[in-house]
């Protein structure tokens, strides 16, 4: 350890992790580069070869020219996708379940049974019918 000492250490850790960093950052910036609808095909191209022929150059000016914009597409996703969860949570809850419609229709039997609407022969054969 005395080859190595606890400066070193903590130089190599930050440089570590500023490398890890600057890789989310570029690969947040390519998937932003597809991810944005209003940009041409050639504009998509010129950013991306931009940002890996002169990586550190590229991210930089691309944060400063389209910030701003890849904060509000983020927001517009996050939105879809709570609006696209919502949806489904209503769709699925507004269905019954498998066995709750079955529920249902017991309890229906159960209710008519007790008015005498249905003998007890009749009941246990709609029950019978219900249940297979």
């Amino acid at each position: 350890m005395d080859d190595y000492p606890a400066l070193n250490v903590f130089w190599s850790m930050l440089w570590f992790f500023l490398w890890i960093m600057w890789l989310f950052l570029l690969f947040k910036i390519v998937t932003d580069i597809f991810r944005d609808h209003e940009m041409s095909g050639w504009g998509k191209a010129g950013w991306l070869i931009f940002v890996i022929l002169l990586p550190f150059l590229g991210v930089l000016v691309y944060v400063i020219a389209r910030g701003k914009g890849m904060t509000q597409r983020d927001v517009k996703a996050a939105k879809e996708n709570e609006a696209a969860l919502q949806d489904y949570i209503r769709k699925t809850a507004a269905t019954p379940a498998a066995g709750g419609s079955h529920v249902d229709e017991l309890a229906r039997l159960v209710e008519l049974k007790d008015k005498g609407a249905l003998s007890e022969a009749e009941f246990q054969q709609a029950k019978a019918k219900l249940l297979t």
